[in-house]
């Protein structure tokens, strides 16, 4: 196995090339899937924003003195990603620990297969079964339970092994039965669904309340999190000590947000090109998923393989350090139809 160690000490920002001691390799892996840390566009909307609102702002959300932007971008928000209310804070670690710790209270809480730590509860043990099965588990386990109230916790999609997740067991849920989906959709939103993320996709219902929690500093390219949900819950979690005594995240990074729409998506037109380019390539051995820009391998030496060319992809053991590596390559909009094409003929 080649050492790692030099490309975990990197000085320059991540891009479709990573140079390192004379050599330039193509890169394929991250979660920039819209390149937004090397779009020179959006860069400049950061740049007016730290002109307009300064570097930081380390003041808590329940302070008497605000800048007016959090609001103005969470309406902007809920608005561009189709919830009745939104509450942003400064990471998803903290937006996803705000929304499970008070969303838990009084219910019972099951968590499906491969869910982030970020949304566990003190070290939930992680779920070694496949969702189709989970999910036919929980459905019996809620409709034949003595218990009431039900907290759901699943990730959208799985973005290491690539699924996508049905959530429609849960319409033959008893009646009085109340169940809360908590979704993590850190790595749809911004590319799934025409980049709107999976939060109008999923349907609520009388004893089924939705709510989305992500991480926006993957394809979105800012240092922030976000809460989707009905203005009643939002409502709600806006006053949990959580939220208000945390200081929010840049107003600068806010401001390009509200301003990059248009910047968003081009972006991910090029990225949808770029994964149909790559899918018309493969072969049937690479499990993949229609617009999402993840390629799984199971070959056991594609890493060193293509290192060898000055190619790097993701790969790490999963789910434990002593697991097998996960080989997947990565698109993002910073790639060109050229680069792609010159991994396909080294597969």
């Amino acid at each position: 196995m080649y050492n790692m160690t030099p490309f975990k000490q990197l000085q320059r920002p991540l891009n479709a090339h990573i140079d390192l001691d004379g050599q330039s390799y193509l890169y394929f892996g991250g979660t920039a899937y819209l390149g937004i840390p090397q779009d020179k566009a959006f860069a400049a909307h950061y740049l007016e924003g730290i002109n307009r609102f300064g570097l930081n702002n380390g003041t808590s959300r329940g302070n008497n003195i605000q800048l007016g932007i959090y609001n103005d971008a969470e309406a902007y928000a809920g608005n561009y990603f189709g919830s009745d209310d939104t509450l942003i804070t400064s990471s998803g670690y903290l937006a996803a620990q705000l929304a499970v710790r008070n969303l838990s209270v009084g219910k019972a809480i099951l968590y499906a297969p491969q869910t982030h730590p970020s949304l566990w509860i003190d070290g939930a043990a992680p779920n070694e079964l496949d969702f189709a099965t989970w999910s036919k588990m929980a459905l019996e386990q809620i409709n034949i339970g003595t218990e009431c109230n039900w907290l759901l916790v699943s990730n959208s999609i799985n973005n290491l092994y690539p699924e996508c997740y049905d959530f429609s067991f849960l319409t033959a849920l008893k009646s009085g039965k109340k169940v809360t989906l908590l979704v993590d959709d850190s790595h749809g939103i911004g590319v799934l669904n025409g980049g709107k993320g999976v939060y109008s996709h999923l349907a609520g219902s009388t004893n089924v309340e939705v709510v989305v929690v992500a991480s926006m500093a993957k394809a979105l390219g800012l240092d922030a999190g976000i809460i989707l949900g009905s203005k009643a819950l939002i409502q709600a979690l806006k006053e949990s000590n959580e939220f208000l005594g945390a200081s929010p995240p840049s107003a600068a990074g806010l401001y390009a947000f509200m301003h990059a729409e248009h910047i968003y998506q081009n972006a991910l037109t090029t990225l949808y090109e770029l994964i149909y380019f790559l899918a018309m390539q493969l072969n049937k051995d690479w499990i993949s998923l229609p617009d999402f820009p993840v390629f799984q391998s199971f070959e056991p030496g594609l890493f060193n393989r293509l290192l060898a060319k000055q190619v790097l992809i993701s790969s790490f053991p999963y789910p434990t350090p002593k697991s097998e590596p996960v080989n997947r390559i990565v698109l993002s909009s910073w790639h060109s139809k050229a680069q792609v094409y010159e991994l396909v003929k080294l597969l």
